[in-house]
């Protein structure tokens, strides 16, 4: 009977082991929690082997059993209640945030202007802002419209954005045209996955145009490239799996391509370099950038070189809630050994002070316009 306790006792801890790593393995690794197929079936099975192990202890229960493994039992109760409460209550947490990032009817998008050769200073007074919103977009039901990428090419602008679909509850990607850079008009989604697509990382080589945009609910950084600028574009290849990648910001700098992502709470920025968009990706070795700072972390635009050897990047800021405003950072040393960065002033480039984006602003990407720069930004 004693032996039969003890084996009773192994399963239980089996369960409890097979379910805390189901329950917590994202939070351990830093990643958002995301219960996909295989964390249910271990949720699953660990239940399972959890209460079945217990209920044949209790049915084979000897009076003689050794008060150790009364105990034992108990913790392994108390385990499996702290394990699961606490596990719960982050995930609900992270679904509040998740909620919060994509609370609808409010994210639209602007665009200001500078006249600045450095692209610090924006303004929006005399542009009839927003210049896109939700109720602009005519093929599918939207929600809001974010993240907004500028690309200037044979004298027009296009735009690449975020377009929350209400039907699918996930983000599609939208294209809107102009010949001005201020008055658009909205032509239609230009990608659709099964999963969320968003922060559409437009950029160009060898005479193409590729996309990042962030693809966070397949746990990787996906490549695509267009086959007819600005349409048609399909999945070249996976360049990063195995964790949430959000934001992910690509830019060419000393024939070298760098890439950061953000792969924690919004406080983890990881940074990546390859010899091409298509190539090998190696984690720079002062990777994490940033840990544990959400007010500097999660990328907020295209990566800026200009005067040709200056570097800007652009943050958004999540703390204390979800991009209320955007830092920016210039990098003065960068090799695939070392890494430097500064802030640039003591107040953000961006804070919502129009009556469209008082809330928040998490986003802007730029185009240079003679001595100044255009930026399309987003708001609510």
């Amino acid at each position: 009977m004693n032996k039969k306790e003890d084996l009773y006792i192994v399963i239980s801890s089996i369960g409890v082991l097979v379910l805390a790593w189901s329950l917590l393995h994202d939070y351990l690794k830093g990643n958002v929690i995301n219960y996909g197929l295989y964390d249910k079936c271990g949720i699953i099975i660990g239940v399972t082997l959890t209460f079945l192990g217990l209920i044949l202890f209790i049915r084979n229960l000897s009076i003689k059993v050794n008060i150790h493994k009364i105990l034992l039992v108990v913790i392994l109760v108390a385990l499996l209640t702290g394990i699961s409460g606490f596990s719960y209550g982050y995930y609900l947490s992270e679904q509040d945030r998740q909620e919060e990032i994509f609370e609808y009817d409010k994210w639209v998008i602007g665009i200001y202007k500078s006249s600045s050769s450095e692209p610090f200073n924006f303004t929006g007074y005399d542009v009839n802002n927003p210049v896109l919103t939700a109720s602009d977009i005519t093929d599918i039901p939207a929600a809001f419209v974010a993240d907004p990428f500028l690309i200037h090419e044979n004298n027009l602008y296009y735009m690449f954005f975020e377009v929350l679909n209400t039907d699918t509850d996930q983000g599609d990607i939208g294209l809107a045209i102009s010949n001005d850079g201020f008055n658009w008009t909205y032509e239609q989604i230009i990608l659709d996955e099964d999963f969320h697509l968003s922060y559409p990382c437009v950029f160009k080589w060898k005479n193409d145009y590729y996309m990042i945009p962030e693809t966070y609910q397949a746990e990787s950084v996906r490549l695509y490239k267009s086959n007819n600028f600005p349409y048609n574009w399909s999945f070249v290849k996976t360049l990063l799996e195995g964790r949430n990648f959000f934001d992910n910001t690509i830019f060419h700098y000393n024939n070298t391509w760098w890439l950061f992502t953000e792969t924690g709470s919004n406080n983890l920025l990881r940074f990546y370099y390859s010899d091409k968009p298509t190539g090998h990706w190696i984690e720079h070795p002062e990777s994490p950038i940033i840990n544990g700072d959400a007010n500097i972390s999660r990328p907020g635009g295209n990566v800026i070189v200009f005067d040709k050897q200056r570097i800007i990047r652009y943050t958004q800021d999540d703390d204390p809630y979800y991009g209320n405003q955007v830092w920016a950072f210039e990098i003065t040393a960068l090799t695939k050994t070392t890494y430097e960065e500064y802030r640039v002033g003591r107040t953000p480039i961006l804070k919502g002070f129009d009556n469209w984006n008082t809330r928040g602003m998490h986003h802007i990407s730029l185009c240079s316009v003679g001595d100044g720069w255009i930026a399309s930004i987003d708001g609510y």
